[in-house]
């Protein structure tokens, strides 16, 4: 397993970045990957067939110059920034059978997260289809992209994310988990009470233990400048539902 701990200051290269290492992995050119990253700006994202009108305050996020962006995975849109952890796993179904079903993918996967917090004296658990809770309160949303011979899970964990600014850059979904009921993003979305400097080493020790964190290849590189340009900077691919 490799380890990744790369976090950029613009929001499109670590999107494009989760899309890069799938690749990789995919095509057999790099080991399957573990990747760390935060966010050090705010920025919107929402899912790969989401419209985002219908679940974005695009009026709110121009006004304060909140990017809002696209990811290649399903799912929910979500305020990025700091305070909220984001681990990424490029898997293959051949070294890892227990992620070839996609709703096996989440149990095996969200279970070793649970145990792992667990340790630290962190009590969460399932909830909906991809989350995990706290008290019945949201402090981590999954999400995944499946290719032919591997996927790419990556989630969050919130430990300290500004939960008001949800409900000013994000509209209110209709489509929605039933533990959820009616509660708006800031009534529905807790916070971990561990941060970051406990999430990373526990997430490492769960998924990558012993490695130590390495760098990009050069066509890794170069994919990711190409790819964050051409697809998660484009209007094209933003705004396209």
């Amino acid at each position: 397993m490799r380890l990744l701990n790369i976090s950029y200051l613009e929001p499109e290269k670590n999107l494009a970045l989760d899309e890069v290492i799938l690749d990789s992995v995919e095509e057999g050119r790099t080991p399957e990957t573990l990747r760390l990253w935060e966010s050090p700006v705010a920025f919107v994202v929402i899912g790969s067939g989401q419209r985002y009108r219908q679940v974005v305050n695009h009026f709110n996020c121009l006004r304060d110059n909140i990017p809002i962006m696209r990811r290649c995975s399903a799912g929910g849109a979500v305020l990025q920034g700091p305070g909220c952890l984001n681990f990424a796993l490029a898997l293959r179904y051949d070294s890892h059978p227990e992620v070839t079903d996609l709703h096996g993918s989440y149990e095996y996967l969200l279970g070793r997260v649970v145990a792992a917090l667990a340790k630290a004296g962190v009590c969460l658990e399932r909830a909906g289809i991809s989350d995990l809770a706290i008290g019945g309160l949201k402090v981590s949303g999954n999400a995944q992209r499946r290719r032919r011979f591997a996927c790419l899970h990556h989630g969050t964990l919130v430990y300290n994310l500004d939960r008001v600014a949800m409900s000013r850059y994000l509209l209110e979904p209709e489509d929605r988990p039933e533990y959820r009921g009616q509660r708006t993003h800031s009534e529905f979305v807790g916070v971990l009470p561990v941060d970051a400097a406990v999430l990373r080493p526990m997430l490492q020790d769960v998924f990558a233990p012993e490695t130590k964190p390495t760098i990009l290849t050069t066509d890794e590189e170069k994919n990711l400048e190409n790819l964050a340009q051409t697809k998660y900077r484009s209007k094209d691919w933003i705004f396209r539902r």
